[in-house]
């Protein structure tokens, strides 16, 4: 046997002092210390001390130093050439050793026999692994294959450390050029480009993302974020397919009875998606009729029709400073804005109120054609109509008289809400922060303030929750399932979305469904349809809605919605951010002025930038601060500052800490919808 030949020389109770053995799938030499029975005490070349039983070992030798007997069995091992030991092998499973014979003789050394077991085990394609010493070389056809799969990793090698050495020089790899974004957001970590970028980011001590941008395969900080976002929920590009363009259903829009009222609406100078408008009719006995029209596409879409399915997709139109992403396409908003110079499709609610006590004493909603005589722009009013100019009716501006009845109003509906959130355990709201607009001109922005207690900001928000709040009602009277938006003063889940009216107690309303921008959000669209059925069917609306009370399609558009409409608002906020960053270098500001909003975080008063400034120490909130801008990393959205002079200690109105109005509707409505939920 073979054991046998293996210890055959020396009598069973005297044996080598050195042996060359396998433990672990690996070769080694050690001296022989002790024998006991078939188990072998054994020192390492090293030192470390090894139990080895006799079966292990596979060669038995004398040399004065382990370390030079197995250099030599390493250079005899380079020398064995490997296809022809694959010929001499046989087909069945053989011993290294037999081979050894064949292929050195049988007066090989012990290194010339080491080194040929070096040798099979080092070629796992040419020859398998069958344990202590035994090997089988594989078929011709297998091997084939495994060396044409070796080639392949040795040009992929090649292929990878090409990648390297030009990624380590800032150069981008031209197989880089349409795969940089991917690499950062969805990367492949198998791939030769990632492994390039990975080895070449950790030798220059730079993260990815860092070295794509000095390399040029992402522009700049901007297009990595705008990119990563777009990858994430726009993967296959932001444009609507021409189908958008059919099935618009246009015959009930001709049909629509024309409204004997002229309408205005008042936006931002960029909002093209011209949800809501406003009309003002002077009735008998100082009675005033005021309505509020609302853009209705839901006349012309048609749950789950094309365009029903791209809105549903999107959910919302996602607004970023100098851009947007609408939710419906170009075509279907054109027909449906409340552009001015003629008669658009619009949702009316109408509310009769006495002029003497500001109460409203009826209200009616109306499906109707409305003439949309002028869009007012904020920029138009903001600097003229004045608290002050309001009360001693000076100024000259459009639609003066008109909004001379809407102020009044108001200011009763903001009170009423007031009085609403004090039931609720709230303070009364607080308007104490400005809100302001971006401006976008290629990589220059312009950033403006706009007063959040403007006069014309607080009559289009308070009139759209009025209309959100008493449509909200309408749907519960009809027994109509809507989307509504409810908050809580404290807890859990302050403010969610749900399928039954509840209070909103932030903003101080019974109820509160979104309905006034069914351009822009698609729960508004869900909403309209709703409600065009209890305005066209009355008590049949139950029965003739889209959707019935429990319908699980609504429980899926609620939850989708607030997924995205949170991961849309997300974007929207990194990007005013990135957009602060970039005004305090493009300004050249190394010195500013913040104000405390609570422990160590700070706003600067010029733009919406939070910071936090560490060693603040215990200030009071609104306290003013001079601050030092260290430095700004667009990339990680970061900035360092610090502590120059606490200008004044005066403690300032505090902030709210409990639930506060959603912003959109709460004090100025612009083209960038945010929402800050407290």
């Amino acid at each position: 046997m073979l054991r046998h030949y293996l210890f055959k020389q020396p009598p069973k109770e005297s044996f080598s002092v050195n042996i060359f053995f396998e433990e672990s799938g690996s070769f080694k030499t050690g001296s022989v210390l002790s024998r006991q029975g078939e188990a072998l005490q054994v020192e390492l070349p090293g030192g470390r001390r090894a139990k080895v039983k006799a079966k292990e070992i596979l060669i038995e030798f004398d040399a004065p130093s382990l370390t030079d007997w197995m250099h030599a069995a390493n250079e005899c091992a380079q020398q064995i050439d490997l296809d022809f030991l694959w010929e001499c092998a046989p087909d069945e499973e053989f011993h290294f050793l037999t081979l050894a014979d064949e292929y050195f003789g049988a007066s090989a050394a012990p290194p010339e026999r080491a080194a040929l077991a070096l040798k099979l085990h080092g070629a796992p394609a040419y020859f398998r692994r069958k344990g202590r010493g035994f090997y089988q070389r594989a078929p011709a056809e297998q091997l084939k294959a495994a060396l044409a799969a070796l080639e392949r990793r040795r040009q992929q090698a090649e292929i990878q450390a090409g990648y390297e050495t030009e990624l380590k020089n800032l150069r981008l790899p031209e197989a880089f050029k349409n795969k940089a974004l991917t690499l950062l957001t969805h990367p492949d970590k198998s791939s030769l480009e990632y492994k390039a970028l990975d080895a070449a980011s950790a030798t220059l001590g730079k993260s990815h993302t860092q070295l794509m941008i000095d390399c040029g395969g992402i522009a700049s900080p901007r297009a990595l974020h705008e990119g990563r976002f777009l990858a994430e929920y726009f993967p296959h590009g932001v444009a609507f397919p021409d189908s958008a363009k059919l099935n618009l259903a246009t015959a009930q829009l001709n049909k629509l009875p024309e409204a004997n009222v002229q309408a205005f609406s008042i936006d931002d100078i960029t909002t093209t998606e011209i949800d809501d408008a406003f009309s003002v009719e002077h009735l008998a006995d100082g009675r005033v009729r005021i309505g509020i029209h609302i853009a209705a596409p839901a006349l012309g879409i048609k749950p789950e029709d094309t365009i029903d399915a791209l809105a549903r997709e999107r959910l919302s139109t996602v607004y970023m400073p100098g851009e947007k992403i609408t939710m419906l396409p170009e075509a279907v908003v054109d027909v449906f804005t409340l552009k001015e110079g003629g008669h658009r499709p619009a949702l009316s609610l109408y509310v009769i109120i006495d002029s003497a006590s500001q109460q409203i004493v009826a209200s009616e909603t109306r499906l109707e054609s409305v003439f949309i005589a002028h869009n007012l722009r904020y920029h138009q009013l903001d600097d003229a109509v004045t608290e002050e100019a309001l009360a001693a009716g000076s100024g000259d501006y459009p639609y003066k008289d008109e909004i001379a009845v809407l102020w009044p109003f108001t200011q009763a509906l903001h009170e009423k809400r007031q009085q609403a959130r004090i039931g609720y355990g709230l303070k009364r709201e607080t308007q104490q922060h400005a809100e302001f607009s971006f401006y976008i001109d290629n990589e220059h922005v312009t950033i403006l303030p706009r007063p959040r207690h403007s006069p014309i900001g607080l009559i289009v928000a308070e009139l759209a929750i009025l209309a959100n709040s008493t449509w909200g009602a309408l749907l519960a009277e009809h027994g109509v399932p809507g989307i509504y938006r409810i908050q809580r003063s404290f807890g859990a889940n302050r403010t969610r979305m749900q399928l039954t009216p509840a209070p909103h107690e932030g903003l101080g309303v019974a109820q509160y469904a979104w309905s006034t921008s069914p351009l822009r959000r698609y729960v508004d669209l869900v909403n309209q349809w709703q409600l065009i059925s209890c305005a066209e069917d009355g008590v049949a609306a139950k029965l003739t809605a889209p959707f019935k009370p429990k319908d699980a399609v609504l429980y899926a558009i609620t939850q989708s919605f607030t997924d995205t409409y949170a991961a849309y608002n997300e974007h929207q906020r990194k990007m005013e951010r990135f957009w602060c960053l970039r005004w305090l270098q493009q300004e050249k500001r190394e010195r500013v002025v913040a104000s405390v909003i609570k422990g160590d975080l700070v706003r600067l008063d010029e733009i919406p930038l939070t910071l936090n400034v560490p060693g603040l120490g215990i200030q009071p909130n609104g306290a003013k601060l001079l601050l030092d801008i260290l430095s700004t990393d667009e990339l990680i959205l970061d900035t360092s500052c610090r502590l120059v002079q606490v200008l004044s200690t005066t403690e300032a109105l505090p902030v709210e800490e409990t639930a506060q109005p959603d912003t959109d509707e709460n004090a100025v409505r612009s083209e960038v919808k945010t929402e800050t939920d407290a």
